[in-house]
């Protein structure tokens, strides 16, 4: 079996883990490019956690300038099987209001500036996003929340837009028409990316304003959003210790099939694959993509 590993990217206001113990931190290198920083190894209780702020300490990455795809090579590199993400978003609905957590289970890009497939020409794959998220990963978050008592709610759209402006009103009325739940700047290409790298994925949802449709709330604006960003933040850190206390010590195969992905996503024969993308793929599809393979 598979040692389990738990891998948390931090969003806005969440640039480290407390809690942690047995702390090292490496640099690691992907063919990809850099991550956005340093990878933080530690222990919470029994469970190994792999740490990664999304955006950089001191927030130095705007999310269209993320190198998604480093990011998550480096985490599977350091053997992650399950990441938990923790960002910040606007609501749609009266009753998400900010302080809640949504543990959406679906996704809608709107992004188009970023690179979100590992695969491409001299290897051609095709994985399943029908059920992007972990079922068993967000039952454990429930629980968690429910344990810590944090405000929350199960199932949930997370519409992912380019940013880095706000929305517009118009935008920000369609998508409420759509019946979209939240929306945030960085959940895709991320979980397009995990479930090419047969990492189960879930986001954590962190509300922390209504966007701009509501009628009784203005403009968001950054200050109102660090504001609330403290609560979530320090609600985040109590849930994912609780979360890592009772993690299972080898990895669970998932229901959404997160890990085997790629068993019949590789479109390309073997006879026709660029060797110079396999050599990239290493770590991402090494386990279909191995000598036998390719």
């Amino acid at each position: 079996m598979t040692k389990a590993v738990l891998g948390i990217i931090g969003g806005s206001g969440v640039y480290d883990l407390p809690g942690l113990t047995d702390i090292r931190e490496e640099a690691v290198a992907t063919p990809w490019g850099e991550p956005s920083d340093t990878l933080r190894f530690g222990r919470i209780g029994q469970t190994e956690i792999v740490f990664l702020p999304r955006h950089g300490r001191g927030h130095r990455l705007s999310p269209s300038d993320i190198n998604y795809r480093a990011n998550i090579d480096a985490l599977k590199r350091a053997g992650v099987t399950d990441i938990v993400s923790l960002s910040a978003c606007g609501s749609f609905k009266p009753e998400l209001q900010p302080g809640l957590f949504v543990l959406v289970d679906q996704y809608v890009d709107r992004t188009h500036r970023r690179e979100s497939t590992f695969f491409g020409t001299g290897c051609v794959a095709h994985v399943s996003m029908a059920h992007p998220v972990g079922p068993r990963l967000a039952e454990r978050l429930a629980a968690a929340a429910e344990a810590e008592g944090v405000p929350y709610r199960k199932g949930g759209t997370y519409v992912c837009m380019e940013g880095p402006q706000f929305s517009s009103y118009a935008e920000s009325i369609t998508y409420r028409h759509l019946g979209y739940d939240v929306i945030g700047m960085t959940a895709m290409p991320e979980a397009k990316l995990a479930r090419e790298a047969e990492i189960t994925y879930a986001t954590l949802a962190m509300v922390t304003d209504f966007d701009c449709w509501h009628p009784e709330h203005g403009a968001v604006d950054v200050a109102d959003v660090i504001q609330v960003m403290h609560g979530n933040t320090e609600k985040a850190r109590r849930l994912v210790a609780r979360l890592a206390a009772g993690f299972p010590a080898e990895r669970e195969p998932c229901p959404a099939g997160s890990h085997k992905a790629l068993d019949t996503a590789i479109m390309t024969a073997p006879s026709a694959r660029d060797p110079a993308l396999l050599a990239k793929l290493d770590a991402v599809a090494g386990r279909v993509l191995g000598p036998k393979n390719a």
